[in-house]
């Protein structure tokens, strides 16, 4: 069967007139509708792309940089005034070497760039609808504003961040909506149903993924920007129905290392927007909500790389559809917010072209002091070579995306500097082939952020998390130093197979180390393929070697029907994974219980369900869809909630609940079915609003903590009840916790934390409040009175967090439920906290 090229799986060859035949056509001409009486397909969307750029060869160029996890295309137009398309790709160095990512001379003279990014929300659809509208006017040669402005400008258009979930949203909006729209907000077409078009394929936050890239659509995506570095960068977004439109300035916080130019240049921009939303007489705020904080944005990231980066909002979003009946008694239609969004990007491209000369120096000077003056007290960080091989390597290859350089230590020495784990300033021991990142280099305001131990925060009202640290986040044993340090030490060798029996034909057994995501997809892949494998209960010492709980025991007794084949598959797949493996010539353990020891369990291969829809946090539940299928590669059974209660949970070993609320998925029948299922041998595992859902209940052993003390609030002064209004959102604060990171006390002796040590630091969100486990219940992680590490927590939820359970588990007859109060998979990006659940899926209950 031959395969298909993009252009013809999605049309461009068929049923489409040629792309260049007749005259330039307007959005309404091509589409055969006007722009705002109904949503585009984005197959349709690019279809007019490719017109529009087939109509301009001498200065639009189209460039396919990726596809989605559906296999829709994704792309940029660059544009350019004819006279500079033909040097696009020495503006493109030139501006590489603007920023020291190339090296050469650089010049000031030639035109900036400007980076505009549509739809990376999917059922914020409308800036995808205005798109088509900036394109043509970038490519009517008519528009003379627009060709004044490209004189000085490189225009990067991004047509459709999010094409699976603008789909989503649009294909159910086209077919339910009313012949002639409704407006009225109660009317179907205004109430898009579980899990909305917002998200990615695997309902992930594109807009939270730019510093973590844990989605194919960031990685693509970053790859290309990487090669242009614009000095200006907008994303074009929807917010509730009701609201008018935002643009910049941003509101606080502002994080530290924004330059005051960088801040002078949100408010420029906001002038130029202002004066064309103030002709039009159309409503708009500023310095609201929208922060620029933390750096997993697409306002954000982009200004740690040196440009101006901004947000639009446009009020509307999947409720306004195209036509919503608003508070105010007015009819916000599609075609309004198109005009809204169109004027903006226009708004950007002029403030660019002339400010010219201030973004280009400005920009130089960003990247000249990165180089040269980077900021912040400390000067190298420092990974420490003795942590796991396999979690070091997917830190380096995160490095290797942000094009973050790094080296290696080439010998021992002392110094003192902070470390990580302790949280304090101390006596620091660097060994050879460490890893060392120097702040001295182009991306070292980037490095500073995505480093810093304790961001500052100028204000607590933010967005969204506010700690980040790497070193946290990789679970890795990390230094930050005041010196720069010196990292022209060699490399450490890559070698899979090691020990006695590597070169033996025959070794005994494989044994590896448990510590890390590469170690849970090892062991998914040999399961898959039928390999037999144990699990080491307690520590022992082999051959010199010391293992701890949790090392996987591959031996060929149980394995003998592979044949020979049973050492190429164990070291092929060890390979694939990125883990190191142990190869032995004995069963015999110099300490601890010997390969056949009763403390070495068999590992059963589980048939794993997992609950989604109504109810179920859609990202919540996207984030274990993507660690299975992408992260781990081990099947999964997806259930719906609309029929979960029919399903014959006996096919299953484990069953997975995500945050949510479930109350109207388990109401006291069939929650009563669900504790049966468990005590009949079934694993149950919780995540937040699932282990809160089951706290308190009868036959469960989580309890939530009284959230007052009765006796102090009878003695408070009843004044405290009179609270200004305006002082409301402040005060709600004291009860949130803004993405901090905590230590969490472990038990590793239990199989729920096999490849830690004693602590391992957790992103809460959530003030927890549980208490601990009785009798029958094992408190694998809690928090105890001083873990805070980073972060903003409120007043009171810090005493929520202050001696409470975190994870743990319970028996409940032959079964096992695991209660995950912190979601380890938040997002992806918070590695550390993945093998806690693949610890929960494969050991516990063994």
């Amino acid at each position: 069967m031959l395969l298909l090229s993009w252009q013809a799986r999605y049309g461009f060859a068929q049923n489409t007139p040629a792309a260049n035949a007749g005259p330039l056509l307007t959005p309404a001409q091509f589409l055969g509708y006007q722009l705002g009486s109904q949503f585009t397909p984005h197959a349709q969307l690019l279809r007019y792309v490719d017109h529009i750029v087939q109509h301009s060869p001498t200065t639009m160029k189209l460039v396919h940089y990726g596809e989605t996890y559906e296999h829709r295309p994704l792309e940029v137009v660059q544009i350019a005034a004819a006279n500079n398309f033909s040097r696009l790709e020495d503006i493109r160095h030139n501006n590489l070497r603007l920023a020291g990512v190339e090296s050469g001379q650089a010049s000031r003279q030639m035109p900036g760039v400007v980076w505009l990014s549509y739809n990376v929300h999917g059922n914020e659809s409308v800036s995808s609808e205005a798109v088509m509208q900036v394109l043509y006017d970038l490519a009517n040669p008519q528009d003379q504003e627009v060709q004044q402005w490209l004189q000085n400008t490189v225009v990067l258009v991004d047509p459709c961040v999010n094409p699976d979930g603008r789909d989503r949203y649009s294909s159910w909006y086209n077919r339910v909506r009313n012949q002639s729209p409704n407006a009225s907000p109660y009317s179907w077409e205004h109430h898009e149903p579980w899990p909305g078009g917002r998200y990615n394929h695997y309902y992930f936050d594109l807009n939270r993924d730019w510093a973590w890239q844990t989605q194919q659509e960031s990685r693509q995506r970053i790859v290309l920007y990487n090669q242009w570095l614009p000095e200006v960068h907008a994303d074009f977004h929807e917010m509730g129905p009701n609201n008018s439109y935002y643009f910049s300035p941003a509101a606080k916080p502002f994080h530290a290392d924004i330059t005051p130019f960088q801040r002078q240049f949100q408010n420029i921009i906001g002038e130029y927007n202002e004066k064309v939303f103030d002709k039009n007489g159309w409503l708009y705020f500023t310095r609201e909500t929208y922060d620029l904080f933390a750096p997993t944005y697409g306002d954000t990231w982009p200004t740690f790389n040196g440009a101006i980066g901004m947000t639009y909002e446009q009020g509307g979003g999947g409720p306004a559809g195209v036509a919503f009946a608003r508070n105010d008694g007015d009819t916000l239609t599609l075609a309004q917010r198109i005009a809204h969004h169109v004027a903006a990007s226009r708004a950007t491209i002029q403030a660019t072209a002339e400010r010219h000369d201030d973004l280009l120096r400005e920009f130089q000077k960003y990247y000249d002091d990165a180089r040269t003056k980077p900021k912040g007290d400390y000067k190298s960080y420092v990974l420490a070579g003795t942590s796991d091989p396999g979690q070091l390597r997917a830190f380096t290859q995160y490095l290797d995306r942000q094009q973050i350089k790094y080296g290696y230590a080439p010998k021992k020495m002392k110094t003192r500097g902070f470390n990580y784990t302790s949280g304090k300033v101390e006596s620091v021991a660097i060994e050879p082939r460490d890893v060392v990142v120097s702040m001295y280099q182009p991306k070292s305001t980037l490095i500073k952020v995505l480093f810093e131990p304790q961001p500052q925060l100028e204000d607590s009202l933010t967005y969204d998390i506010t700690a980040w640290a790497l070193p946290y986040s990789f679970g890795l044993k990390a230094y930050a130093l005041r010196d720069k340090l010196d990292a022209t030490g060699a490399a450490p060798a890559q070698t899979t197979v090691k020990g006695s029996g590597a070169t033996t034909e025959r070794p005994y057994a494989y044994l590896a180390r448990w510590n890390s995501l590469q170690d849970i997809r090892f062991l998914s892949r040999l399961l898959q393929q039928s390999v037999k494998v144990r699990v080491a209960e307690e520590p022992f010492e082999a051959e010199g070697q010391k293992y701890q709980q949790g090392t996987l025991v591959i031996t060929r007794t149980g394995n003998e029907y592979l044949g020979p084949k049973f050492d190429q598959l164990v070291r092929a797949q060890a390979d694939s994974a990125g883990v190191t493996v142990q190869a032995v010539k004995s069963g015999f353990s110099t300490t601890g219980g010997d390969l056949g020891s009763g403390s070495v369990h068999f590992v059963k291969k589980p048939s794993i369900a997992l609950v989604a829809g109504p109810g179920v946090d859609a990202t919540a539940f996207g984030e274990v869809w993507h660690f299975f299928e992408q992260q781990i590669g081990y099947p999964i059974t997806v259930l719906g909630t609309d029929y979960l209660s029919t399903v014959p949970l006996a096919k299953f070993d484990v069953l997975i609940l995500p945050d949510g609320n479930y109350t109207d998925i388990y109401p006291e029948r069939n929650l009563e079915s669900l504790k049966q299922w468990v005590r009949s041998g079934g694993k149950l595992i919780a995540l937040e609003g699932a282990s809160r859902f089951l706290a308190n209940k009868r036959d469960f052993l989580l309890k939530t903590k009284p959230t007052t003390d009765s006796t102090a609030q009878k003695k408070a002064s009843p004044y405290r009840l009179l609270k200004p209004y305006g002082n409301a959102r402040r005060e709600d604060i004291e009860d949130r916790v803004q993405g901090s990171i905590y230590r969490v006390q472990l038990d590793n002796t239990h199989p729920l934390a096999f490849g830690y040590g004693d602590t391992y630091f957790a992103l809460i969100r959530e003030p927890l409040g549980y208490r601990f486990l009785g009798d029958g219940g094992w408190n694998v992680g809690v928090i105890k009175k001083g873990s805070y590490a980073a972060g903003f927590t409120g007043s009171r939820a810090r005493q929520q967090l202050t001696d409470t359970f975190v994870l743990g588990a319970q028996e409940l007859g032959r079964g096992q439920i695991v209660y995950m109060g912190d979601n380890p998979l938040f997002r992806a990006f918070w590695q550390s906290g993945k093998l806690l659940f693949g610890n929960a899926l494969f050991f516990v209950g063994q």
